[in-house]
């Protein structure tokens, strides 16, 4: 198992989800059921698939909940597309949210490389 709170990735999908809910703070009512749900539990789940990874017994399951919050990373910016397409969100917020998103994606690349090469030792 490794230590959740030690994680880098973790921390930074945790970031998102804090900062997807405070954009959708603004979306209209009508939406809370709606586009706005969706959003928040897809942001939600990438940090949650992680820390999930992270307490299983090998490095084979981990790779595997990385890969979904992976998923969960492509859902999310085809929601935020969805909600800037709706003017839901600005240009700058989505741009701003895009890169993050990004910026978990490759290091979730990095982490599963580092796992399948053994790298990193299971404590």
């Amino acid at each position: 198992m490794h230590n959740l709170k030690e994680l880098k990735i973790w921390n930074k999908a945790v970031e998102l989800s804090v900062r997807v809910y405070e954009v959708t703070a603004s979306f209209p009512k009508e939406e809370v059921y709606g586009l706005t749900s969706q959003i928040r539990r897809c942001a939600v789940s990438i940090p949650s698939n992680i820390s999930e990874g992270a307490g299983r017994n090998s490095n084979k399951e981990f790779i595997h909940f990385l890969g979904v919050a992976n998923g969960s990373c492509y859902e999310l910016q085809t929601q935020l597309i969805i909600s800037n397409k709706l003017n839901l969100i600005t240009d700058e917020a989505l741009q701003i949210l895009l890169n993050e998103i990004e910026e978990i994606q490759k290091m979730s690349y990095t982490f599963k490389n580092k796992l399948n090469q053994g790298i990193l030792s299971e404590n």
